[in-house]
């Protein structure tokens, strides 16, 4: 069966119109999973509704469309691995917004791009010249100021996050590798399978039903918000380049902090202050030298959950 793919088209206040409600609805999933940790649900269960509610979907919406060519695959063992990584960067991100207010976690996950660039060298074979390895090295320096290792405010949690970011990037590197290979709904029906599976036989264990409607919203949303976030991602590609939605993803970061202070009543402290604009910036940097070269290394600022 041939698929039918949407036309590239040159919209691009369309397209960052779509990507920042993408980060908006990222922004969600580590909103429910903070919510439903402080209701008491064991982590291993709303991990997998996040995974199960997007698996189903994704079958229901696109199956009857594409048949047996959604599950069709030009790399069986690339996808299992892609998805394996993708469910390990979500286990470290959800334990970690349990310990630590939404916008220290994403401040850390911003920390993706320079290992994206990192890894890019010994893993894809790129050149990273000195003025992007000390970009690098400045973003990390921005991240020991928001941690504050050997201090009373450091929380071990803070390299569940790191972990996870470094997750995101190789996850990246993976979804590159499949680029051409498999759909993107392809690769979605596999990571929301795999992840289900895995999860299944521990979130069945001891399993609590959500007991009010904001923990049934919570509930289905982190579902919801995952599948919805990821497609308005990809449609957004449709209508501008990645080196001009790149630049858009810091603004989540907003997100992060409203959400954290409004539900969570925790506002962001002086090292978020002082340690996510050392974070961004660099980022920012690495992404504007890309640009100028004219490499596709880092086109990839975000959430991956």
């Amino acid at each position: 069966m041939t698929i039918a793919v949407a036309p590239v088209q040159e919209r691009r206040l369309y397209g960052i119109g779509l990507v920042l409600i993408a980060y908006f609805v990222f922004t969600m999933i580590d909103s429910s999973a903070k919510w439903l940790a402080q209701s008491g649900m064991p982590t291993p269960q709303f991990i997998f509704a996040r995974y199960a509610v997007h698996f189903l979907l994704i079958t229901a919406l696109i199956a009857p469309r594409q048949g047996v060519a959604l599950v069709r695959t030009g790399n069986l063992k690339l996808e299992i691995l892609r998805g394996l990584l993708l469910l390990g960067v979500t286990v470290c991100n959800f334990l970690a917004v349990q310990f630590l207010p939404l916008t220290t976690t994403g401040s850390i996950n911003f920390t993706m791009p320079l290992m994206l660039c990192a890894l890019s060298v010994p893993l894809l074979g790129e050149h990273v010249g000195w003025r992007r390895w000390t970009a690098i090295f400045v973003g990390f320096l921005g991240v020991i100021v928001i941690v504050r290792p050997g201090t009373d405010a450091f929380h071990p949690a803070a390299l569940l996050s790191l972990m996870g970011a470094c997750g995101s990037a190789l996850y990246f590197i993976l979804t590159r590798k499949l680029a051409g290979v498999d759909s993107a709904a392809t690769q979605q029906f596999y990571s929301g399978l795999i992840a289900t599976l895995c999860l299944a036989p521990f979130a069945f264990q001891n399993w609590i039903w959500p007991s009010t409607s904001a923990d049934w919203f919570a509930f289905a949303l982190i579902g919801v918000a995952g599948l919805t976030g990821h497609q308005l991602f990809s449609i957004a590609a449709r209508y501008a380049p990645a080196t001009t939605l790149a630049p858009f993803a810091y603004l989540q970061i907003v997100y992060m902090t409203l959400s954290s202070w409004l539900i969570f009543n925790q506002p962001p402290d002086l090292g978020i202050y002082l340690g996510a604009p050392i974070v961004i910036g660099s980022g920012l940097y690495i992404w504007w030298r890309e640009r100028s070269m004219g490499r596709k290394t880092v086109t990839a600022i975000g959430e991956v959950e």
